[in-house]
């Protein structure tokens, strides 16, 4: 079509609606959170709890590690999913993706409430339970791509870095929900009993996630300019994982190991609590104490989150992104040895420090700043494959350090600190290496991804 010289063309999304960023990013709240509160409740037990009921073994190290390898079962299957759901939601829709996703997690978490002990069926209990987590990695893998998606493709681009940072804190909430439900049963039960029933309380409390999923995403509309491309017939041209492989492979690389950055909670929220709380290490903290310590770094995580995502719309992502990873991974030893001083008051704080502020500059910021590495043709596809491929490896990080670090073996938060934060320099290295996009609309970046003019209006209507 021939348009004036010198005149603007009309936005695409002009003919598909309005822009609702409001709405959208409380819709990703929500969905977040309650989708997290599965996947954060599993990842509680398996330190806490499931060591005892699905692996029991004299070898004190042989149990923490199987129960943790099942905690990182959850991340194999992220990928698969992350290339089924990311698919869907690029070729389909981002809410048609984000419904399936949250009823699918809602069903396995309330299996898990049901499923019979080591004790009740010996070596099919594990395995069940290993088949269930597969199920929730599937669906928590197309969580966080298709409700970031959303959010920043509704947000004005002055704004996106705010607005998309509500799904993270969304999933914040959902891990202080899980925490607070688990909180008072292993408080008020005795040992014997929450081991025996209580625990399986909150998996059963997932009936609600289901209907409460279902009823919320179906509310949510499509971004406008996504609606506008999915009905000129562009979102469908190619199958999305070829075209990422193809156009964006250095891209993805990035990523994946900018995700690595996740090692900072790997070290303190997963290793850090068995590392405390199991009897083999002799730290003599109970599950009671560090299901507080894990609450109050989320807590910290929620009042943080929108905070830097909003700097990271004035100061720009990268740096947030580089300073977080780098000051989290130097500090996570200093958590792990206040672990071994015995002092719950010091290991509160460091965790503050460490989860609480430093990794959140980098958490606030990510979704983001990978949205807008990638083209929306393939954005949750992109999003979803590079942050689930990179979890999937990092979850075997705090097998990894249980096997490095056993109990009674010397130095290990020394150890494990000097590993994080070298892992972490990875991920800052690769953050460094790909393309800022401060103060570049969306539809700048989006015209440089297809090498196409930039429209020099753009900036100016990106703050309206």
């Amino acid at each position: 079509m021939s348009t004036t010289p010198g005149a603007v063309s009309p936005a695409p999304e002009a003919s598909a609606g309005k822009r609702d960023p409001k709405k959208a990013a409380m819709s990703g709240w929500i969905g977040s959170a309650l989708e997290y509160y599965d996947f954060a409740l599993y990842s509680l037990a398996a330190t806490l709890i499931f060591p005892a009921i699905f692996f029991p073994t004299e070898n004190p190290t042989v149990g923490i590690i199987a129960s943790l390898a099942t905690y990182a079962v959850g991340y194999v299957s992220r990928p698969v999913g992350a290339v089924v759901l990311g698919a869907y939601g690029d070729r389909h829709g981002r809410k048609q993706v984000l419904v399936f996703a949250m009823l699918l997690m809602g069903f396995a978490t309330f299996a898990v409430g049901l499923l019979p002990t080591y004790g009740q069926v010996g070596i099919l209990a594990p395995i069940l339970l290993v088949i269930l987590r597969l199920i929730q990695g599937f669906a928590v893998a197309g969580e966080l791509g298709g409700a970031s998606a959303m959010i920043v493709e509704h947000s004005p681009d002055a704004k996106r870095g705010f607005f998309a940072s509500f799904s993270l804190q969304g999933t914040q909430v959902g891990s202080i929900l899980a925490t607070a439900v688990l909180l008072p049963l292993a408080a008020i039960l005795p040992a014997d009993q929450f081991q025996a029933w209580g625990w399986r309380i909150p998996f059963l409390l997932s009936a609600f996630v289901i209907l409460a999923g279902y009823v919320i995403r179906r509310r949510v509309q499509e971004p406008p300019a996504y609606a506008a491309q999915s009905a000129e017939g562009k979102a469908k041209q190619r199958f999305p994982l070829v075209d990422l492989v193809r156009s964006y492979p250095w891209v993805l690389v990035r990523c994946v190991l900018m995700t690595f950055t996740n090692v900072i909670g790997m070290a303190t929220l997963i290793f850090g609590v068995s590392y405390a709380t199991q009897k083999g290490y002799g730290n003599g903290f109970s599950s009671s104490d560090f299901l507080w310590v894990t609450l109050v770094a989320n807590i910290a995580a929620v009042v943080t989150i929108p905070l830097f995502g909003a700097l990271s719309d004035r100061i720009g992502r990268r740096m947030l992104m580089v300073a977080g990873g780098l000051g989290g991974g130097a500090l996570a030893g200093g958590y792990l040895w206040a672990i071994e001083q015995g002092s719950l008051a010091l290991v509160f704080v460091c965790i503050v420090i460490v989860q609480g502020l430093f990794f959140q500059m980098w958490n606030a910021t990510f979704a983001t700043f990978f949205q807008e590495q990638f083209p929306m043709r393939i954005r949750v596809t992109g999003f979803a494959v590079s942050q689930n491929v990179g979890l999937m490896i990092a979850s075997f990080f705090p097998s990894i350090f249980t096997a490095v670090a056993p109990p009674g073996s010397a130095n290990i938060a020394m150890t494990i600190g000097l590993t994080t934060f070298g892992i972490c320099a990875v991920a800052a290295l690769a953050t460094l290496l790909s393309p800022d996009t401060r103060g570049k609309s969306l539809d700048d970046l989006e015209a440089r991804k297809a090498g196409k003019p930039v429209r020099q209006d753009e900036l100016a209507s990106a703050a309206r």
